[in-house]
């Protein structure tokens, strides 16, 4: 069965987005990546990433300040597959904190293209450099 996962692109006033560093004993350890995880059953996917967003980050992010962006798959071989949604917010309370990561880092999007990723991501990244180049209107 396919695994739901949501993300989210944490944009700062600056623009910069936050980005988590896998803890090196899980899959893809040490790859960069947008904070999130997985959807509980019966949850619904916005839900799921306020919940994450709490327990990944010690962030409160409401509901209403997600706006969805895209979504991404991946089915590589020997893995489940999954899908990703990915939201956007610019608007949160509290200090990102690395609490399910190895480290966490702001950078600006044309940056975090150099970051090795786990590959769902890398598409992901792209569509969100891409809308923020169009000056479109997330958040």
């Amino acid at each position: 069965m396919t695994m739901l996962v949501v993300a989210a692109a944490l944009l700062d006033p600056a623009g910069r987005c936050l980005m988590q560093q896998r803890p090196a004993d899980k899959r893809h350890g040490g790859l960069w990546e947008f904070p999130g995880g997985k959807v509980e059953p019966g949850e619904a996917p916005v839900d799921a990433l306020v919940r994450e967003l709490a327990e990944e980050l010690a962030v409160t992010v409401e509901p209403t300040a997600l706006v969805p962006l895209s979504f991404a798959a991946d089915a590589a071989p020997g893995a489940r597959p999954l899908v990703m949604l990915l939201y956007v917010a610019r608007a949160w309370s509290g200090e990102p904190r690395p609490l399910a990561a190895a480290a966490l880092r702001w950078d600006e999007p044309a940056a975090l293209a150099a970051l090795p990723m786990p590959p769902v991501d890398v598409p992901l990244l792209a569509i969100l450099r891409e809308s923020l180049a169009r000056g479109d209107a997330l958040a």
